[in-house]
């Protein structure tokens, strides 16, 4: 069984689909790694230190050659698998509704195309759940994106000169990325509120020392959808939510959104006349801007300034800590094949629960059902 470490080739892309650590381990499975030359280092990872726990290191031709399994942080493009042999998996996050036309592509060169993100929230595949580690980070992140753009501190200072008053900082989406928001402001001494259109996030909201707000007295605002992920709201609601949100952003220095509905676009929170009623020097992180973007006017990539808000727009957040979310992804990949690795055969074996929900291609043709529907 050899196993295929990919470099990646997406612009700003940083990660690595595989660490020292995991390398070590796929090795005691009984697996050979090839890891392409130049994979680890925009992770602070040199080809010597995969070539220390038993990898080999080699051209993208070498690393093909014979592979039975291929790993990648984002799927690599089709042309660079030339040469793949028919059969093999390849496991990343392959973004399957962005990137339909590429996922035919992988069914044409025969591939078993496996995408980590559509891992099924469930209590033992949580190990294996790219976007949980990643959107950890992002959350972390967020937070010091928007204080290194404010201009003023976070905590609240008492000095002989006077007061600092704390920063407010208002997280919209309480998903794993607005709970690590949360928590990060609050170590930073913020002020911090958070909303959710999921009821049952009011209690998380409050254990990490927040205040929740919440439109109260509309029916049917659990806001609920498959796998634990936020779903469409009604009209009703969407209409008191806009309400509640303008009086409560008017007074926020920060706002953080993390809003992202699977397979669909991200539903607008933030309107330009919300961000017109905010302070001038007061900073909106969208962290869903890749998805089309919470916020009216945010751009993917940039910082923009409207109605003298910065707007931060920056793209693929977890690649800006890229030591840490390399590691933690590869744990991921490593997490999802031990489980399902069979000694006697000598390679991992999926089961149907997960191996339905995640594999997108086989035997030449599309057979996720969720990309089918």
């Amino acid at each position: 069984m050899k196993i295929g470490v990919l470099k990646e080739t997406a612009e700003g892309e940083r990660r690595v689909a595989a660490s020292a650590e995991t390398v070590k381990k796929f090795v005691a499975l009984g697996a050979t790694v090839a890891v392409e030359a130049g994979a680890g280092a925009g992770a602070n990872i040199a080809d010597g230190a995969f070539a220390d726990a038993g990898a080999t290191v080699g051209s993208r031709g070498e690393v093909l050659n014979d592979a039975d399994i291929l790993l990648g942080v984002a799927g690599p493009t089709p042309p660079s698998l030339k040469g793949v042999k028919k059969g093999a998996w390849l496991a990343a996050g392959l973004n399957p509704f962005g990137e339909r036309a590429r996922v035919d592509e992988y069914a044409l060169l025969g591939i078993e195309a496996l995408a980590m993100e559509f891992m099924p929230r469930i209590t033992r595949a949580q190990s294996m759940d790219i976007l949980s580690s990643q959107s950890n980070l992002s959350g972390y992140k967020a937070v010091l994106d928007a204080a290194s753009e404010y201009g003023k501190a976070f905590p609240m200072m008492m000095t002989a000169a006077g007061t600092v008053n704390a920063a407010r900082v208002f997280v919209m989406g309480v998903g794993v990325a607005g709970l690590q928001a949360i928590a990060t402001a609050r170590r930073l001494g913020a002020q911090v509120s958070a909303t959710d259109v999921r009821s049952a996030t009011k209690e998380q909201i409050e254990s990490l020392g927040a205040k929740a707000i919440f439109v109260e007295d509309v029916k049917g605002i659990e806001g609920e959808g498959a796998g634990g992920y936020a779903t469409e709201m009604s009209d009703e609601y969407k209409a008191a939510q806009a309400a509640l949100v303008s009086s409560h952003i008017a007074k926020q220095d920060i706002v953080i959104t993390t809003a992202l509905i699977p397979g669909r676009p991200a539903p607008r929170l933030i309107s330009d006349a919300q961000i017109a009623s905010m302070k001038p020097g007061s900073v909106i992180v969208d962290l869903a801007v890749e998805a089309g973007g919470n916020v009216e006017g945010a751009v993917a990539g940039q910082v923009v300034e409207v109605h003298g808000v910065k707007i931060v727009g920056h793209k693929n957040v977890p690649s800006r800590l890229a030591t840490d979310a390399s590691a933690l992804f590869s744990r991921n990949l490593y997490n999802f094949l031990s489980a399902f690795w069979d000694k006697e055969a000598g390679k991992p074996v999926l089961d149907e629960e997960i191996g339905n929900a995640i594999r997108l291609t086989q035997g030449g043709k599309v057979v996720n059902e969720r990309l089918l529907g």
